[in-house]
């Protein structure tokens, strides 16, 4: 009997090993290569080098579709090491690829490496960017567009046309003069200008606008409509977008489909991503304002003469956009305006996305939750002299070997993993940590945000269910007001001052996955923890092996061999097969203990 089940074991290990390598050697795979370097641009009228890839700035568009193999070849022309990280992207069972400091050696300058990994049951609007010390703040970030398989339908028809357009604050000071700042204890203070599509404002107003910028123009044909693929990528402040005299339907969210409705503005925070559908059905003789604009900024007046302004214009235009620009809402008299427009994004519960059945049949409500993090940010504290942001009172400092690869190599004493999953009244410290969390559990993170401006996290390797969100504490009692039934599903969320948010996750993706304040300058100065998923089978079982071309530092470095520039060193089907041998040799062993039991 036991030969019998050690055989069937067999049969079906060499099954799917044999379909796994089948997949890996005849999946779709597109290359791309990227040369990032500095280019010397003005976009507010002081020449400032920005990070630029290609020449483009913002990068160039990586078009693809759901479960697409990708290979992305980056050689790092600047002066400074370089990882580039690839927001809401999950990186199925691949946290090798995430382009963070816990999981990856930076590339240093002069040196080229290869990204691959497959674009696994996802669809939808998300960004790359660059990820070390600032660097976002220059540039270097660019938009990924997930398309939808034929076989699986777009619950809406198809657009005249697909535009992209990305919004941030932005600063005339360089990343390095930036990171100076936050180093010697200083705040950021208020950007110089708002970009879109990396260009300066329209001249909306003579008294404010220097005469000669360069500003995004954005052409459309009379009453055709369009897709718009908004992401703000900016360094800390949140912006309402908005079109002059347009509505916008919101059809999807990093990724996932929602709710069809009509806004005449949106609320979009760092980090994350929306896209549009706009019909051109006003007056076409004259062009219109498409307008971003800072939020939750505090009253000092200079933040009213910051503003993003690009322009709309028809084929036949004969004007140029005139009046004021379309009003930004005002939370000074409504302060759950944002509050409420956040929560009516909702999941379209009955459309497919990445697969044909409906993203819907996932019943969240219905599962169990089996670990509960409360996690608390805070005015800045000071720890051994220097001033840091901190969760739950704990400030990450990145050792100089990645979490993974030290886990890889059963190196000790890299990471600590006593993490505290509540607020306390600990003495603030400064360590690298990570939050265990239980493969295959299903998980509650609170945010709770006690500082006087909005917050966004983003969690690396999944999306989750923002299932709630209000003002005040947190407390269990807050469950019964959770969104049961079409929360929407993303990576990336706001929580509002004095306010929490909370999110649900089902922990399907093994791997050590960052989850951190987008707002770069809060973490730079430490807002972010690693979450580990582990397989209780061990690392490499169901995870991806590591890639061939691994970088080694820190505690490793010696392991590292001189840098041999070649775009096709990390085959998709090599490693796939050297994973299949793997999954196959730890069957043997089950098999052989059966065996012999």
């Amino acid at each position: 009997m036991a030969a019998a089940v050690a055989a069937a074991v067999l049969v079906a290990a060499a099954l799917v090993v044999a379909s796994a390598s089948a997949a890996a050697a005849g999946g779709a795979t597109q290359e791309v290569r990227w040369e990032v370097g500095y280019m010397t641009v003005a976009p507010l009228g002081v020449s400032q080098k920005v990070i630029a890839i290609n020449n483009q700035f913002p990068g160039p568009l990586l078009n693809v579709t759901t479960n697409l193999n990708v290979r992305v070849n980056v050689q790092n022309n600047l002066d400074e090491p370089l990882l580039l990280t690839w927001d809401g992207i999950q990186m199925r069972m691949n946290s090798w690829q995430d382009g963070v400091a816990g999981t990856n050696c930076p590339i240093p300058a002069g040196w080229n490496w290869t990204y691959q990994f497959q674009l696994k049951d996802q669809i939808g609007s998300f960004f790359y960017f660059p990820s070390l010390g600032l660097q976002r703040a220059a540039g270097g970030y660019g938009p990924i567009t997930i398309n939808n398989r034929p076989v699986v339908p777009v619950p809406f028809g198809q657009p005249d046309g697909d535009i992209t357009l990305f919004i941030g604050d932005w600063y005339t000071k360089s990343h390095i003069e930036l990171r100076d700042m936050l180093d010697d204890g200083k705040d950021l203070g208020i950007p110089d200008g708002i970009l879109i599509n990396g260009k300066g404002p329209y001249r909306y107003d003579t008294t404010l606008v220097p005469e000669g910028l360069q500003y995004e123009i954005v052409g459309v044909e009379p009453g055709k409509t369009y897709r718009f693929r908004v992401h703000n990528v900016g360094t800390s402040t949140s912006l309402n977008f908005r079109i002059q005299n347009h509505n916008m339907l919101l059809v999807e969210a990093e990724g996932t489909y929602t709710n069809q409705q009509n806004y005449t503005n949106l609320d979009i925070h760092v980090g994350q991503s929306y896209s549009f559908l706009v019909t051109m059905d006003q007056n076409a003789s004259t062009d219109y304002h498409i307008v971003a604009s800072p939020r939750f900024v505090g009253s000092e007046p200079r933040w009213h003469d910051v503003n993003g302004v690009a322009i709309l214009q028809y084929s036949n235009s004969k004007s140029s956009a005139s009046g004021p620009l379309p009003a930004a809402p005002n939370d000074f008299y409504d302060k759950y305006y944002s509050v409420n427009q956040a929560r009516s994004i909702r999941m379209n519960g009955s459309s497919g996305a990445a697969r044909p059945n409906p993203q819907g049949s996932f019943h969240y409500s219905s599962i169990n939750i089996t670990q509960t993090f409360v996690l608390k940010n805070e005015s800045p504290l000071r720890i051994d002299g220097k001033r840091r942001r901190t969760i739950n009172r704990v400030s990450y400092s990145p050792p100089e070997t990645p979490l993974r690869l030290a886990d890889l190599h059963n190196l000790t004493g890299v990471y600590k993993t006593d993490f505290p999953t509540t607020p306390s009244n600990a003495p603030p410290l400064r360590a690298s940590f990570v939050l265990n969390a239980s493969y295959k559990g299903f998980l509650e993170i609170v945010f709770q945000n006690n500082e006087t401006d909005v917050q966004t996290y983003h969690l690396d390797g999944y999306s989750f269910f923002v299932v709630g969100m209000d003002y005040g504490e947190w407390t269990p009692n807050s469950r019964g007001a959770y969104n049961k039934w079409d929360a929407i599903s993303r990576s990336t969320t706001q929580v509002f001052p004095g306010g929490w948010t909370a999110v649900l996750v089902s922990l399907d993706n093994v791997g050590i996955w960052n989850l951190r304040a987008e707002k770069l300058d809060n973490w730079y100065n430490g807002q972010e923890v690693y979450v580990k998923v582990a397989d209780p089978l061990g690392y490499n079982i169901t995870e991806m092996i590591a890639p061939e071309n691994i970088l080694y530092c820190g505690l490793l470095k010696d392991l590292q061999k001189p840098q041999v520039h070649q775009a096709r060193s990390n085959s998709s089907a090599h490693a796939t097969a050297r994973w299949s041998a793997r999954l196959l040799a730890t069957v043997s062993l089950i098999v052989a203990a059966v065996i012999f039991s």
